[in-house]
């Protein structure tokens, strides 16, 4: 007697088992972000201001390489963007807490970052490059030269630009900044000898400022970095669809007409002065 029930609710488990598989996938499926997104009609992306990945425009609202991005994404999904410029010391943390449903932000990928965040396959590639100080960096021009305790480099708090400093430029004083702007002013003001930042915020700053600032390695870039969308971990369905939005948008060369329009020219500058 025994030995029937027992068999009897193996029998009735085993049946249920496919329910109850079922009944999670669907679960999962209600629970992922693309589906909220849908069924919100809203697309919410969180974002900081990187020269020329996002940046202020002349009417009071933003413009840049992620900001067309995210853009043609939110369009393509055919739902309303909601743009939520954020601190960049705070950005993963503010996903995480459902402040907004994706980064799309220049985010270089990382192995402490994706110990937090799950991460796109990467939709562009970025680098670091050093602007230098004419007056305080003198005849500098490689890493090594600038590698020294008498030498004061700026960056921004919490980029991969701050990691690249910290481990091609140990011996270098660096100090950290919220914004690149601010950290801009420090060279400019002869309160640093370089910054280091992704290319091309080095660039263009060097354009303008021509008889005050230099690119020390004459305009390379000394790393090579994967930049990737992050989202929240445990949604491979919402995953899956940005994989594949940047397997099309890489196919049909919209990627690297944009890239090129934004990172190779300056045609764009009309639209922020």
């Amino acid at each position: 007697m025994k030995t029937q029930l027992i068999l009897l609710l193996s029998l009735v488990l085993l049946s249920a088992a496919p329910l109850w598989a079922s009944s999670s996938r669907q679960q999962l499926i209600q629970e992922s972000t693309l589906e909220q997104v849908i069924k919100n009609n809203r697309l919410r992306v969180g974002f900081s201001t990187f020269v020329p990945w996002a940046m202020k425009d002349k009417t009071g609202g933003f413009t840049g390489f992620e900001i067309e991005v995210a853009r043609q994404l939110a369009q393509d999904m055919d739902v309303e963007l909601e743009l939520v410029p954020t601190r960049w010391s705070g950005i993963i943390p503010a996903l995480l807490t459902g402040k907004f449903d994706i980064i799309i932000g220049g985010m270089g990928i990382t192995p402490a970052r994706n110990l937090k965040v799950n991460f796109s396959d990467p939709y562009e590639y970025s680098g670091m490059s050093i602007l230098a100080n004419r007056r305080l960096a003198g005849e500098r021009s490689t890493l090594a030269e600038f590698n020294t305790p008498d030498v004061e480099i700026v960056a921004r708090i919490g980029t991969t630009a701050a990691a690249a400093a910290e481990r091609y430029l140990p011996e270098a004083k660096l100090r950290l900044f919220d914004d690149e702007g601010q950290a801009l002013q420090e060279l400019l003001n002869n309160r640093a000898a370089a910054l280091v930042a992704s290319q091309p915020f080095p660039e263009f700053q060097a354009l303008r400022y021509q008889e005050r600032l230099y690119l020390p390695l004459a305009g390379k870039t000394f790393t090579r970095e994967p930049i990737g969308f992050a989202i929240r971990k445990g949604d491979p369905d919402f995953l899956n669809f940005l994989n594949n939005w940047i397997r099309l948008r890489f196919a049909d060369g919209w990627l690297e007409q944009r890239y090129n329009y934004w990172f190779t020219t300056d045609d764009w500058r009309g639209q922020i002065e």
